[in-house]
């Protein structure tokens, strides 16, 4: 994970930065997806492909499930393919959006190793994220973002942060695009802080369907990701 936001977390597919609102009371969620990303050393599917799923079974929260295939590819050498990184957490929204103040939520998790072989060298400790979110809208227009700490156990890791912010626009029924900037400080002692951007979105096919999507790349540690996406077929439920 050197540079990188492993599509994980995917907090608020389609993109890396999440969002404080939970699913309605009683109601869930399902994505099948793919997501990675290409560097100086290889190329990554993160989710090849993956699930995530989440379910509301308290009010203002929902716990949350991601199983992804990962493919490992480094230039020059043996292709991997095994169980990637499973990720358990909730979400729970503490302060409710009025017209003066945002939502406001956390949503911490786990991520547990993915099989040997697959993952990065010095990845094979349970890491945790400790986030905060806030979001706030005004008609078509959605923002939300924060950030959080990710507690990174392992030989020549560190513990490191997260933020990205999102601005996003319903422009029908049907279709939101929006554009996501993200920084995130180095996660080993010999790698660096990155920043990056995605631009993305999602069309509702019929309900309860969709189509999500998004793609960018870093701006600096640009040999870390120089192109990253995310595709999702999305069932409410």
């Amino acid at each position: 994970m050197a540079g990188f936001l492993p599509i994980l977390a995917f907090a608020g597919p389609p993109f890396a930065t999440d969002d404080p609102v939970p699913l309605p009371y009683h109601t869930g969620e399902f994505y099948f997806f793919a997501a990675g990303a290409h560097a100086i050393d290889g190329t990554t599917l993160d989710a090849a492909p993956g699930i995530e799923t989440n379910y509301s079974f308290f009010n203002n929260t929902f716990l949350h499930f991601v199983a992804p295939l990962t493919l490992d590819r480094p230039s020059g050498g043996r292709s991997a393919y095994g169980l990637g990184e499973i990720e358990i957490g909730f979400k729970w929204r503490l302060i409710e959006q009025s017209r003066c103040r945002p939502d406001i939520g956390i949503f911490p998790f786990l991520v547990f190793p993915a099989a040997e072989g697959v993952s990065d060298p010095g990845v094979h400790r349970v890491q945790i994220l400790l986030p905060i979110w806030l979001q706030k809208d005004a008609g078509p227009w959605t923002t939300y973002g924060g950030g959080g700490y990710w507690i990174n156990p392992g030989d020549g890791n560190r513990n490191w942060w997260f933020t990205g912010i999102v601005l996003q626009r319903q422009f029908s029924s049907r279709l939101y695009l929006g554009a996501e900037l993200f920084h995130q400080t180095a996660d080993a002692v010999d790698a660096s802080s990155s920043t990056g951007f995605n631009m993305g979105g999602g069309l509702t096919i019929e309900k309860p369907y969709q189509i999500l999507f998004s793609a960018g790349r870093n701006i600096r540690n640009y040999d870390a990701n120089r192109f990253s996406f995310y595709a999702a077929f999305y069932r409410a439920f």
